[in-house]
């Protein structure tokens, strides 16, 4: 680490509790002595202060982000939780500067009043950051929110009964892949199954999950699960991968029978309630995991990050098979 990076990150834990604090302190300009704050803690104009500076910054931008969510206005940021908001909500009542700018524009501020809504900052300042660390704290203690990064972890876990399974049920090695039938990168990563097998044979298993973000993608998500349903979905994901120039309604059901589907039956899944959810499960999963575009893997469960390429994904797979087998030798 460079020499001016290792003193910027030494510094800025005391700058940010020490330094900054006896700042504000000092640039209140009040003196604290002779009763000043007990005689504040007794004026209204105090009390109005703190209240507007916790609850009313608190109340006002959590409700606000709250309900700009919930109306559809808005979304949060991927990976941050109302927890988050509200904790952040009660944080912003920490800032002091334009506050007491508008106390003396308000107030003279060596005037009583002046003094008292100063106080009331100070006070502001230390109740805002108790209730912001609280709220944090609950919020990663009940709801999990104990980082605004993206999820790391494959949610939920893979389940022989309902996923797509290449390989070996039982295979020591999980590679997950959440695809879109109109997304290139999609093609080129799945093209690369048979090489992986020939490294890994029966020990690895390859999973495929929609997430299906492209125009064509949720029609073409649909088409696959209702091959599915006849037990074609490997056959069909390599043939329409192959095809991705042409993914509307009328190629798909012609690629139905080229496949030797049954059509009727294709159509009928294709448009039904339980091949739409079936999706939206996986969308659901990529959603929980992290995976928010293609291509996204997850290697026995944990999200790779970085390239994507062949070698990446074998050296990968090579160090968690090691991982495995060291972990076997210990038991």
């Amino acid at each position: 680490m460079p020499a001016g990076a290792a003193a910027h990150e030494y510094l800025r834990l005391p700058t940010a509790l020490v330094v900054v604090p006896i700042f504000a302190l000092a640039n209140a300009g009040v003196d604290l002595r002779g009763g000043v704050m007990a005689e504040a803690l007794g004026s209204s104009v105090t009390w109005g202060v703190i209240a507007g500076l916790v609850l009313g910054k608190f109340l006002g931008v959590g409700i606000a982000t709250f309900l700009a969510v919930r109306m559809g206005a808005g979304r949060l940021p991927e990976g941050v939780g109302m927890g988050s908001v509200f904790g952040g909500a009660a944080l912003s009542g920490i800032g002091f500067t334009m506050s007491l700018l508008i106390i003396g524009l308000a107030f003279d501020a060596s005037s009583d009043l002046g003094r008292q809504a100063t106080v009331g900052v100070l006070v502001a300042m230390a109740l805002a950051t108790v209730l912001g660390w609280t709220i944090f704290k609950v919020a990663a203690r009940r709801w999990g929110e104990e980082t605004a990064d993206l999820p790391m972890t494959l949610d939920s876990p893979v389940d022989p009964e309902v996923d797509h399974i290449r390989g070996s049920e039982d295979a020591q090695l999980t590679l997950v892949e959440f695809v879109d039938f109109e997304c290139s990168y999609c093609a080129h990563a799945t093209g690369s199954w048979e090489d992986l097998h020939k490294r890994f044979g029966d020990d690895l298993r390859y999973v495929v999950r929609h997430l299906p973000h492209h125009p064509h993608g949720p029609l073409a998500a649909r088409a696959a699960e209702a091959a599915a349903k006849q037990d074609m979905f490997w056959p069909w994901l390599d043939f329409v991968f192959a095809r991705q120039h042409a993914l509307e309604r009328e190629d798909l059901i012609g690629y139905a029978a080229e496949l030797g589907l049954d059509v009727e039956a294709f159509i009928k899944d294709l448009d039904s309630a339980e091949v739409a959810a079936r999706v939206e499960r996986d969308m659901a999963s990529a959603a929980a995991s992290g995976a928010h575009a293609t291509r996204t893997f997850f290697v026995d469960g944990c999200r790779l990050t970085g390239s994507y390429d062949a070698r990446t994904l074998t050296a990968t797979l090579e160090s968690s098979r090691r991982g495995a087998r060291t972990k076997e030798s210990q038991a």
